[in-house]
């Protein structure tokens, strides 16, 4: 089981909010009530969904390598 507090788990919560706010990007509602705004607070969101959709190589590569380390090295 991974926390937060190690290296290993802000790694995995990273990965996780960058592909769910890449998901969330192509709900039409969902993208207008949370991505509508590029400043602030929210404007973490918006940002995570723009990487997600512009390296989604890397976040999909990322992803993989991730699960096989926790899956089979951890």
């Amino acid at each position: 089981m991974t926390n937060v507090y190690s290296f290993d788990g802000i790694l995995i919560f990273g990965l996780l909010f960058v592909c769910t706010c890449a998901y969330l990007k192509k709900v039409p509602k969902l993208k207008n009530w949370l991505l509508s705004e590029k400043k602030g607070i929210w404007g973490v969101f918006y940002k995570a969904a723009v990487i997600g959709t512009r390296l989604h190589v890397v976040v999909a590569l990322s992803c993989v390598v991730m699960g096989f380390y926790v899956l089979f090295i951890k």
